[in-house]
């Protein structure tokens, strides 16, 4: 029996970080691509994906509940009704892979976990759900650690790249360009983002219609 893997999803004006170099409509196709290359991830690890959604979303093979609470209102209802194993996983992880989830949810703890950078939680499989809570913002990694620890649970930290990496900021769109394989990359390179060089440093730049001809 496969998995649920529940996938937080904000479909309007999402990351609004990335401001800067996209308009809202952009960032919200942007977001989809993504989340695209999450769902696929998730099935090829083994999971059925389900989309936990702050307004209503249509998508045509993952099952949509729509919850305008904060996420962690919204992912708590989804743990406590819970009776078997569940993946929670962030949309935001456009070089997640099959492999990568795989290892996550074959853990023999009661819990694995992939943290984000900057101290934030990316994944977490949970053998008993009910038993958990979730708490994000800030420093969440931690706080999910502690909470684990409370309720008595056996915990695996998993070390990928492809689950640690999240995108946020602008600087973080050069590891889809160089990394990503699906969705995201091709939806970037679209809208003409491509590598540059900044300061003896790999960064991205947006070129124009034409100056991508």
């Amino acid at each position: 029996m496969a998995i649920d893997a529940v996938i937080p999803f904000k479909p309007k004006n999402p990351k609004t970080r990335l401001s800067c170099v996209m308009e809202q409509e952009e960032r919200e196709t942007f977001a989809r691509a993504m989340l695209a290359d999450v769902i696929a991830a998730s099935c090829e690890g083994g999971c059925s994906p389900r989309l936990l959604c702050t307004a209503p979303y249509l998508h045509p093979t993952a099952e949509v509940c729509v919850d305008a609470d904060g996420l962690n209102e919204s992912l708590n209802r989804v743990l406590s009704a819970a009776s078997s194993p569940l993946l929670i996983i962030m949309g935001d992880l456009p070089l997640a892979d099959g492999a990568a989830i795989r290892r996550l949810v074959s853990t023999e703890a009661d819990m694995g976990i992939v943290p984000g950078r900057g101290g934030g939680t990316n994944a977490i499989f949970l053998r008993h759900p009910g038993r958990f809570r979730a708490d994000y913002y800030g420093a969440s990694f931690l706080k999910h650690m502690a909470i684990a620890d409370e309720a008595g649970l056996s915990v695996e930290v998993i070390d990928s790249f492809r689950l640690h990496t999240d995108v946020d900021e602008k600087e973080d769109l050069v590891e889809v360009l160089i990394h990503g394989r699906g969705e995201a990359r091709r939806c970037l390179q679209s809208l003409g983002f491509v590598l540059s060089v900044e300061g003896g440093r790999v960064g991205v730049e947006r070129r124009t219609h034409k100056e991508t001809l």
